[in-house]
């Protein structure tokens, strides 16, 4: 029998500092996260950020918490019963970090007599530290504890025709009698060397500017590449004129080279340079969560404002839209029959 497992990124159990620093413990330790050897990635993470960074995130947790939980894990709850209910095999959902693992999930498909499951990232783009440490846990759990089950997984969906459909009509309906100048892609950043090593070329990317319009098989696994034609292909849907909008990146870590420009400078050059509104997408992530939430909406919306803007419009992620269950939904039984 089939059975389908979603999987999204992850929550503290509460917004409390003990919870905090115990989810970005495996968060940071991941070795796709935070690519560096494990002595020095466990000096810097329990020597360094662990000590300091859990009382600052609990904050921002604090602010963005709702009262059924975590924003980001309510969503995706949300969003699996609805799939759920236009699915006719079973569908659980995982977090790669967190209480609600993936083996859990795993586990709940298996125990319905599930043997063939689509792994199904919540990422419409491939990451290192996204989709690709989901794809390796899942396998390295499979040999572990489920030896006799099939795993399939869905690939990037970031240029599906019906998924940009979705995503631009979602960002149509949103601003619609809006006044804005601007739009601003904003998707979470990566550091420079995570796109080099997912070049399955070896040559091809080099973040020069050229690399990631010129056509290449490094596309397929290229994180930059995939973030930019999001953006030109949902401009061109919503026939939106140059210069009205950007492509920029969230979420920067460390002092090491990461993916520019990174969206707060870029909320603060608009605003010095005389944007009065601005409206801001989040297509990296499907779900709203402390990065959207807060990061976004908030520090983005003080940093705007600080420079002599206005109005500044945070578009929410598809979330539970129907028309993106639906999409998802389509996909899913389009696997179930074949």
């Amino acid at each position: 029998m089939k059975g389908v497992l979603l999987v999204n990124l992850g929550s503290p159990d509460s917004p409390e500092p003990k919870d905090v620093k115990k989810y970005l413990g495996e968060f940071l330790m991941d070795e796709r996260v935070i690519d560096i050897p494990y002595t020095a990635r466990a000096l810097l993470v329990r020597g360094i950020i662990l000590k300091t960074r859990p009382k600052a995130s609990a904050a921002a947790y604090k602010k963005i918490w709702w009262d059924e939980g975590s924003p980001l894990i309510v969503i995706s709850e949300r969003l699996q019963g609805k799939i759920q209910e236009q699915v006719d095999m079973p569908v659980a959902l995982a977090m790669r970090y967190g209480s609600m693992t993936i083996e859990k999930g795993l586990r709940e498909l298996v125990d319905k007599g599930v043997d063939e499951v689509l792994l199904f990232p919540l990422y419409p783009q491939f990451a290192m530290a996204t989709t690709e440490t989901i794809l390796v846990k899942a396998e390295a759990l499979r040999d572990m504890h489920f030896p006799n089950l099939k795993i399939e997984s869905v690939p990037a969906f970031y240029n599906k025709a019906d998924y940009i459909e979705v995503l631009s009509n979602s960002i149509k309906r949103y601003l619609e009698g809006k006044n804005y100048e601007h739009l601003l892609f904003s998707y979470h950043g990566v550091p420079e060397r995570h796109i080099r090593k997912s070049d399955v070329t070896k040559s091809h990317c080099k973040i020069d500017g050229k690399c990631c319009v010129t056509p290449s098989d490094a596309h397929a696994f290229c994180y930059r590449h995939q973030c930019l034609e999001v953006t030109r292909l949902v401009a061109e849907k919503l026939q939106l004129k140059e210069g009205t909008y950007s492509t920029s990146y969230q979420s920067r870590l460390g002092f090491d080279p990461w993916l520019q420009p990174y969206t707060d400078r870029t909320i603060e050059r608009l605003g010095k340079q005389g944007i009065k509104n601005m409206a801001i997408v989040t297509p990296a992530f499907v779900s709203d969560c402390l990065e959207t939430l807060e990061e976004i909406a908030m520090e983005g919306q003080e940093i705007f404002h600080e420079m002599g803007g206005d109005e500044f419009i945070t578009i929410p992620c598809l979330n539970d839209d129907s028309d993106f269950v639906n999409l998802l939904s389509k996909w899913l039984n389009e696997w179930s029959e074949t």
